[in-house]
Protein backbone atom coordinates (compact mmCIF):
# COMPACT_ATOMS: atom_id res chain seq x y z
CA UNK A 1 0.00 0.00 0.00
CA UNK A 2 1.34 3.23 -0.68
CA UNK A 3 2.33 5.72 2.57
CA UNK A 4 -0.17 8.11 3.20
CA UNK A 5 1.52 11.18 4.27
CA UNK A 6 0.17 14.93 5.16
CA UNK A 7 -0.36 17.30 2.28
CA UNK A 8 -1.48 20.13 3.46
CA UNK A 9 -2.44 21.78 7.42
CA UNK A 10 -4.75 24.37 7.20
CA UNK A 11 -6.56 26.81 10.19
CA UNK A 12 -9.08 29.64 9.75
CA UNK A 13 -8.46 32.33 12.42
CA UNK A 14 -11.27 33.67 12.17
CA UNK A 15 -14.80 31.17 11.36
CA UNK A 16 -15.74 32.07 7.51
CA UNK A 17 -12.52 34.28 6.91
CA UNK A 18 -9.92 32.93 4.27
CA UNK A 19 -7.58 30.48 5.66
CA UNK A 20 -3.72 30.11 6.05
CA UNK A 21 -1.68 26.99 5.22
CA UNK A 22 1.24 26.51 7.75
CA UNK A 23 4.07 23.47 7.56
CA UNK A 24 2.95 22.73 10.86
CA UNK A 25 0.48 23.56 13.43
CA UNK A 26 -0.13 21.58 16.78
CA UNK A 27 -3.19 19.90 17.55
CA UNK A 28 -4.81 20.22 20.53
CA UNK A 29 -8.41 18.70 22.02
CA UNK A 30 -10.85 21.44 20.37
CA UNK A 31 -8.71 21.72 17.15
CA UNK A 32 -5.65 22.54 15.75
CA UNK A 33 -3.64 26.27 17.24
CA UNK A 34 -5.41 29.54 16.44
CA UNK A 35 -8.29 27.54 14.41
CA UNK A 36 -11.78 29.59 14.48
CA UNK A 37 -10.97 31.28 17.97
CA UNK A 38 -12.30 33.93 16.54
CA UNK A 39 -15.64 34.65 15.35
CA UNK A 40 -18.66 37.56 13.04
CA UNK A 41 -21.75 37.54 14.34
CA UNK A 42 -24.36 39.68 13.78
CA UNK A 43 -25.46 42.32 15.95
CA UNK A 44 -27.91 39.97 18.21
CA UNK A 45 -24.80 37.09 18.47
CA UNK A 46 -25.63 35.02 15.44
CA UNK A 47 -22.86 33.69 14.03
CA UNK A 48 -21.61 34.61 9.65
CA UNK A 49 -20.61 32.98 7.67
CA UNK A 50 -19.96 32.54 3.46
CA UNK A 51 -23.21 30.80 3.28
CA UNK A 52 -24.66 34.43 3.56
CA UNK A 53 -21.78 36.59 2.86
CA UNK A 54 -19.30 35.61 0.10
CA UNK A 55 -16.93 38.37 0.77
CA UNK A 56 -15.72 37.25 3.43
CA UNK A 57 -14.16 35.30 1.17
CA UNK A 58 -12.29 38.45 0.40
CA UNK A 59 -10.79 39.07 4.12
CA UNK A 60 -7.57 37.96 5.62
CA UNK A 61 -6.81 36.96 9.04
CA UNK A 62 -3.25 36.95 10.35
CA UNK A 63 -2.59 36.06 14.22
CA UNK A 64 -0.39 37.82 15.75
CA UNK A 65 1.05 37.85 19.40
CA UNK A 66 -1.04 40.42 20.57
CA UNK A 67 -4.29 38.79 18.67
CA UNK A 68 -5.20 39.17 15.18
CA UNK A 69 -4.84 41.27 11.88
CA UNK A 70 -7.14 41.48 9.50
CA UNK A 71 -6.98 42.63 5.64
CA UNK A 72 -8.67 43.36 2.73
CA UNK A 73 -7.64 45.28 -0.29
CA UNK A 74 -7.86 48.96 -0.88
CA UNK A 75 -8.43 49.01 3.30
CA UNK A 76 -6.14 49.80 6.13
CA UNK A 77 -5.64 46.26 8.42
CA UNK A 78 -7.08 46.19 10.97
CA UNK A 79 -5.31 45.09 14.47
CA UNK A 80 -6.97 43.61 17.03
CA UNK A 81 -5.83 42.75 20.22
CA UNK A 82 -6.90 39.59 22.68
CA UNK A 83 -9.82 40.83 24.63
CA UNK A 84 -8.63 41.14 28.11
CA UNK A 85 -10.69 40.24 31.12
CA UNK A 86 -12.84 43.26 31.01
CA UNK A 87 -13.98 43.15 27.64
CA UNK A 88 -17.43 42.45 27.84
CA UNK A 89 -18.81 38.46 27.47
CA UNK A 90 -21.98 37.55 24.93
CA UNK A 91 -23.85 35.23 24.18
CA UNK A 92 -23.24 33.77 20.70
CA UNK A 93 -24.42 31.26 18.54
CA UNK A 94 -22.99 28.17 16.42
CA UNK A 95 -25.93 26.42 14.39
CA UNK A 96 -28.42 25.64 17.53
CA UNK A 97 -25.44 25.92 20.28
CA UNK A 98 -24.94 28.99 22.20
CA UNK A 99 -21.17 30.23 23.82
CA UNK A 100 -20.12 32.90 25.53
CA UNK A 101 -17.13 34.90 24.07
CA UNK A 102 -15.65 38.15 24.44
CA UNK A 103 -16.25 41.08 22.23
CA UNK A 104 -13.12 41.94 20.27
CA UNK A 105 -14.57 45.79 20.77
CA UNK A 106 -15.87 49.05 18.27
CA UNK A 107 -12.99 49.41 16.52
CA UNK A 108 -12.49 45.75 14.99
CA UNK A 109 -16.77 45.69 14.74
CA UNK A 110 -16.50 49.34 12.07
CA UNK A 111 -13.93 47.60 10.42
CA UNK A 112 -15.42 44.39 9.77
CA UNK A 113 -18.85 46.29 8.63
CA UNK A 114 -17.31 48.67 5.99
CA UNK A 115 -15.51 45.44 4.47
CA UNK A 116 -18.74 43.43 4.13
CA UNK A 117 -21.31 45.94 4.46
CA UNK A 118 -23.33 44.31 7.44
CA UNK A 119 -23.36 45.24 10.42
CA UNK A 120 -21.35 42.89 12.71
CA UNK A 121 -18.76 42.45 15.38
CA UNK A 122 -16.26 40.23 16.39
CA UNK A 123 -15.77 38.19 19.43
CA UNK A 124 -12.79 35.69 20.75
CA UNK A 125 -13.12 32.28 22.62
CA UNK A 126 -10.57 32.70 25.25
CA UNK A 127 -11.53 29.70 27.12
CA UNK A 128 -11.53 27.28 24.14
CA UNK A 129 -11.23 23.87 26.85
CA UNK A 130 -14.71 24.61 28.08
CA UNK A 131 -16.30 26.98 26.38
CA UNK A 132 -18.40 25.31 23.47
CA UNK A 133 -18.48 21.23 24.83
CA UNK A 134 -20.43 19.31 22.22
CA UNK A 135 -21.84 15.50 23.13
CA UNK A 136 -19.41 13.57 20.67
CA UNK A 137 -18.36 10.05 20.50
CA UNK A 138 -19.63 9.34 23.48
CA UNK A 139 -18.19 12.09 25.38
CA UNK A 140 -18.19 15.94 25.79
CA UNK A 141 -15.47 16.82 23.49
CA UNK A 142 -14.18 20.62 23.79
CA UNK A 143 -14.68 22.67 19.70
CA UNK A 144 -14.33 26.23 18.73
CA UNK A 145 -16.45 27.87 16.61
CA UNK A 146 -15.73 25.34 13.92
CA UNK A 147 -19.42 24.10 12.27
CA UNK A 148 -19.76 20.74 14.94
CA UNK A 149 -16.35 19.13 15.42
CA UNK A 150 -12.91 19.69 15.73
CA UNK A 151 -11.14 18.62 13.07
CA UNK A 152 -11.77 18.48 9.34
CA UNK A 153 -9.99 15.27 7.43
CA UNK A 154 -9.67 15.13 3.35
CA UNK A 155 -8.50 13.69 0.99
CA UNK A 156 -6.31 14.42 -2.16
CA UNK A 157 -7.21 11.61 -4.65
CA UNK A 158 -10.83 11.81 -3.86
CA UNK A 159 -10.30 15.68 -4.77
CA UNK A 160 -8.98 14.14 -7.96
CA UNK A 161 -11.94 11.96 -8.36
CA UNK A 162 -14.45 14.22 -7.79
CA UNK A 163 -12.84 16.65 -10.49
CA UNK A 164 -12.31 14.05 -12.52
CA UNK A 165 -16.19 13.50 -12.69
CA UNK A 166 -16.70 17.60 -12.93
CA UNK A 167 -17.53 19.19 -16.38
CA UNK A 168 -14.25 20.19 -18.67
CA UNK A 169 -13.12 23.37 -16.97
CA UNK A 170 -14.92 22.87 -13.78
CA UNK A 171 -12.49 21.25 -11.42
CA UNK A 172 -12.23 22.98 -7.89
CA UNK A 173 -9.10 23.18 -5.59
CA UNK A 174 -8.91 21.89 -2.19
CA UNK A 175 -9.54 25.36 -0.89
CA UNK A 176 -13.35 25.22 -1.17
CA UNK A 177 -13.36 22.33 1.05
CA UNK A 178 -11.78 24.45 3.68
CA UNK A 179 -10.51 21.51 5.24
CA UNK A 180 -8.00 21.30 8.69
CA UNK A 181 -5.54 18.43 7.71
CA UNK A 182 -5.27 16.89 3.71
CA UNK A 183 -3.80 13.28 3.27
CA UNK A 184 -1.89 12.13 0.04
CA UNK A 185 -1.13 9.09 -0.52
CA UNK A 186 -4.50 7.07 0.04
CA UNK A 187 -7.07 5.78 -2.45
CA UNK A 188 -10.13 7.81 -3.66
CA UNK A 189 -12.63 7.89 -0.82
CA UNK A 190 -10.78 5.96 1.45
CA UNK A 191 -11.35 8.44 3.99
CA UNK A 192 -14.57 7.28 4.30
CA UNK A 193 -13.62 3.81 5.82
CA UNK A 194 -11.25 5.48 8.69
CA UNK A 195 -12.30 4.93 12.07
CA UNK A 196 -8.88 5.70 14.04
CA UNK A 197 -5.49 7.46 12.25
CA UNK A 198 -2.20 8.59 13.70
CA UNK A 199 -1.31 12.14 11.89
CA UNK A 200 2.26 12.76 12.90
CA UNK A 201 2.63 12.58 16.91
CA UNK A 202 -1.46 13.13 17.01
CA UNK A 203 -4.26 10.51 16.88
CA UNK A 204 -7.21 11.06 15.05
CA UNK A 205 -11.10 9.34 15.87
CA UNK A 206 -13.09 9.76 12.54
CA UNK A 207 -17.02 10.09 13.30
CA UNK A 208 -18.98 11.17 10.30
CA UNK A 209 -19.01 12.47 7.01
CA UNK A 210 -18.97 16.02 6.37
CA UNK A 211 -22.21 17.68 4.76
CA UNK A 212 -20.88 20.17 1.98
CA UNK A 213 -23.00 23.35 1.38
CA UNK A 214 -23.07 26.25 -1.14
CA UNK A 215 -19.47 27.65 0.01
CA UNK A 216 -18.05 25.16 -2.08
CA UNK A 217 -19.37 27.07 -5.13
CA UNK A 218 -17.28 30.17 -3.81
CA UNK A 219 -13.65 30.67 -5.64
CA UNK A 220 -12.21 31.77 -2.59
CA UNK A 221 -9.80 33.90 -4.04
CA UNK A 222 -12.49 36.43 -5.71
CA UNK A 223 -15.35 35.41 -3.95
CA UNK A 224 -17.60 34.85 -7.27
CA UNK A 225 -19.29 31.80 -7.83
CA UNK A 226 -18.37 30.46 -11.44
CA UNK A 227 -20.30 27.90 -11.71
CA UNK A 228 -23.60 27.70 -8.94
CA UNK A 229 -24.06 24.25 -9.73
CA UNK A 230 -20.70 22.80 -9.05
CA UNK A 231 -19.28 21.10 -7.35
CA UNK A 232 -22.33 19.97 -5.30
CA UNK A 233 -24.42 18.34 -8.51
CA UNK A 234 -21.82 16.13 -9.28
CA UNK A 235 -20.85 15.03 -5.60
CA UNK A 236 -24.26 14.93 -5.25
CA UNK A 237 -24.76 12.13 -8.07
CA UNK A 238 -22.42 9.84 -6.06
CA UNK A 239 -21.75 10.94 -2.91
CA UNK A 240 -25.46 11.82 -1.05
CA UNK A 241 -27.04 10.67 1.75
CA UNK A 242 -30.01 11.50 3.52
CA UNK A 243 -28.03 13.84 6.02
CA UNK A 244 -26.39 15.87 2.53
CA UNK A 245 -23.74 15.88 0.03
CA UNK A 246 -20.73 14.22 1.39
CA UNK A 247 -16.81 15.07 1.28
CA UNK A 248 -13.90 14.76 3.67
CA UNK A 249 -14.81 13.37 7.23
CA UNK A 250 -15.29 15.38 10.78
CA UNK A 251 -12.35 14.61 13.09
CA UNK A 252 -12.22 14.42 16.94
CA UNK A 253 -8.76 14.59 19.06
CA UNK A 254 -8.18 11.20 20.87
CA UNK A 255 -4.25 12.02 21.20
CA UNK A 256 -3.32 15.94 21.00
CA UNK A 257 0.08 16.25 19.05
CA UNK A 258 2.25 18.26 16.25
CA UNK A 259 0.62 18.64 12.66
CA UNK A 260 3.01 19.48 9.73
CA UNK A 261 3.17 18.45 6.32
CA UNK A 262 4.85 15.98 4.98
CA UNK A 263 4.60 13.60 8.26
CA UNK A 264 3.55 9.95 8.05
CA UNK A 265 -0.48 9.28 8.61
CA UNK A 266 -1.13 5.59 9.80
CA UNK A 267 -4.67 4.26 9.89
CA UNK A 268 -4.92 2.40 12.78
CA UNK A 269 -8.60 1.06 12.20
CA UNK A 270 -10.84 0.97 9.49
CA UNK A 271 -14.33 -0.34 8.34
CA UNK A 272 -17.04 -0.02 6.02
CA UNK A 273 -17.52 3.65 4.39
CA UNK A 274 -19.69 5.60 6.49
CA UNK A 275 -20.90 7.34 3.25
CA UNK A 276 -22.09 4.31 1.93
CA UNK A 277 -23.56 3.19 5.24
CA UNK A 278 -25.65 6.33 4.91
CA UNK A 279 -26.64 5.87 1.17
CA UNK A 280 -28.29 1.97 1.97
CA UNK A 281 -30.51 4.05 4.23
CA UNK A 282 -32.59 5.90 1.62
Amino acid sequence: MTDLSVAGVHVYPVKGLRGLSPTQARLWPWGLEADRRWMITDPQGRFITQRTCRDMALISALPTPQGLELGKANMPPCVVRFPDTNAPMRSVTVWKDTVQARDAGKDAAVWLAEALAQPCRLVWMDTPQQARLRHLDQADVPVSFADGYPLLVANTASLADLNARLPLGQAVPMARFRPNIVVQGAAPWAEDGWLRIRVGTAILRILAPCSRCVVTTIDQTTAEVPYPKEPLATLASFHRTPKGIMFAQNAVVEQPGIIEVGAPVTVLDSGPSNVLAQMAKV
